[in-house]
């Protein structure tokens, strides 16, 4: 493994999807814009041109679970999302269990800039910052 690796991170809902883009080197990860979704179902267009932008070398999205680590029917959702992204992109993608990644998020945001940090695409994506750095600093 190089120590080179650009990574792209989602956090999958049905009507929002948060996206970031981190940087194995450093081990950090930076909000893009979240991309609405209906259904579950993202602009795949505008999903290939964050690929064509940004070549990630891995691609990780955000496994929803219960608290006791059950798997709840959005779960099912976010593994057909990264299944999907495996078979248009033709690049790894790795699930990591998200588990208290949105209220991290929301504190962030909250020690950040207050309440009007808190739009629900500003909390996705952050959401998938948190996603993709707890990745890396468990997979690096």
């Amino acid at each position: 493994m190089t120590s080179s690796h650009t990574l792209l991170g989602f956090d999958f809902g049905t009507k929002s999807i948060g996206v970031a883009i981190g940087q194995q080197i450093t081990g950090t990860a930076s909000p893009l814009d979240a991309l609405p979704a209906k259904d579950g179902i993202p602009d795949w267009d505008k999903i290939a041109t964050i690929y064509d932008q940004w070549r990630p070398q891995i691609v990780v999205v955000g496994l929803p679970l219960n608290m006791d680590g059950t798997k709840q029917q959005v779960t099912f959702a976010a593994q057909k999302f990264a299944n999907r992204l495996h078979a248009k992109f033709k690049i790894p993608v790795h699930t990591f269990d998200e588990r208290l990644t949105t209220v991290d998020a929301k504190a962030t945001l909250f020690e950040m800039g207050g309440y009007k940090k808190l739009s629900k695409g500003k909390i996705d994506s952050a959401s998938a910052c948190l996603i993709l750095e707890s990745y890396m600093s468990q997979s690096y």
